[in-house]
Formats: C-alpha cells, structure tokens, sequence
C-alpha cells in the first residue's frame, strides 16, 4: 500500500495532517493511542491557525462582497483565497473525522436520522 494514496491512508492509527507533502500528496502521522507527541502538537497548532485566517478572511469576504466598488481582480483575489481556506478547512475536518471512534458493536455509521 502506498502512504501517501488519498483513497488509502496507511494501517494502524493515521492522523492525516493539515499540511501537503511533495506534489500535493496528503502526509500521514502514525501514532500510538496518546497521539501527544511533537508532530501531533505542531499540527495542533497549524489547525487552529488555519481556523482563525479562515475565520478573518470570511469578515474580509463580507467587506469586499458588501462593497459596490470591489472590483474583479479583488474578487478573483478573494475567491483564490477562500478556495485555500475551505481546503484546508475540509483537510481538518477529514481528518477529524477519521479519528472519530465508533462505538465496538457498531457497523455502520456512528449515528442515524
């Protein structure tokens, strides 16, 4: 199995990090159950930054977009910027996800409609 394939992230407990490896690729960390660790707590980190630019860059968007004389190089500018920052946001949450246990006797999804 290759581990930088999206599609199969390496066995044993991966922590898809919130950072890219060479040509794009996604980076693993692979971990023991206490997962606190220096690469861990730098990730951690990069997280919650990614977080807080995202959220400054959405009251940006607001002013621009709000702003009749924005014009269309701003907007592309903005659009560039926002599609980075749901990127890297949508990278957290999958890698959150993952890491998300599911109750033993579970089979399916963690929780139903």
């Amino acid at each position: 199995m290759n581990p930088t394939d999206e599609t199969n992230p390496p066995a044993g407990t991966a922590r898809l990090l919130p950072w890219s490896g060479i040509e794009g690729k996604p980076c693993y960390l692979l971990t023991d159950a206490n997962e606190g660790g220096y690469v861990s707590r730098l990730a951690d980190n990069m997280e919650s930054v990614q977080f807080g630019m995202g959220n400054e860059l959405l009251g940006h968007a607001k002013q621009l977009i709000d702003d009749p004389t924005t014009g269309s190089v701003e907007l592309r500018y903005l659009s560039a910027r926002l599609t980075e920052s749901l990127r890297d946001v949508l990278r957290v949450a999958e890698s959150r996800g993952a890491r998300l246990l599911l109750p033993k006797d579970a089979g399916g999804p963690a929780c139903t409609n």
